[in-house]
């Protein structure tokens, strides 16, 4: 396993202790506190579709670049076959953050209902 993905699923493991852990310490009407507190778990909700949505798509949009330009250097008359393709991945890439923003956007517009 790779030391970033040792890091991500640690920061991943920590968030989940500390989101279940304000649940643990409940009494009584939990089930109530629960529903007074959606907007926070919307808003987080929210920071976290955006924020691994970004996370992702600048590794892959820097991977994908890298790939293509370390081709056009050890081929230089292939610059017209991986421009274009590049580019296309690029932009598909790009729609996936998008879509995280989009998400986003939906669990923020329910904040406050």
């Amino acid at each position: 396993m790779s030391r970033m993905s040792k890091n991500l699923s640690a920061t991943f493991t920590f968030v989940v202790l500390v989101l279940a852990g304000a649940t643990a310490f409940a009494q009584g009407g939990a089930a109530d506190a629960m529903l007074a507190d959606r907007d926070k778990w919307l808003g987080l909700g929210a920071a976290l579709a955006i924020g691994i949505a970004a996370l992702g798509g600048a590794l892959g949009q820097g991977r994908a670049a890298a790939a293509a330009l370390d081709g056009i250097a050890r081929n230089p008359q292939a610059n017209a076959k991986i421009f274009i393709p590049m580019i296309v991945a690029l932009a598909l890439i790009e729609s996936l953050v998008i879509y995280g923003l989009i998400i986003a956007f939906g669990l923020s517009g329910k904040i406050g209902n």
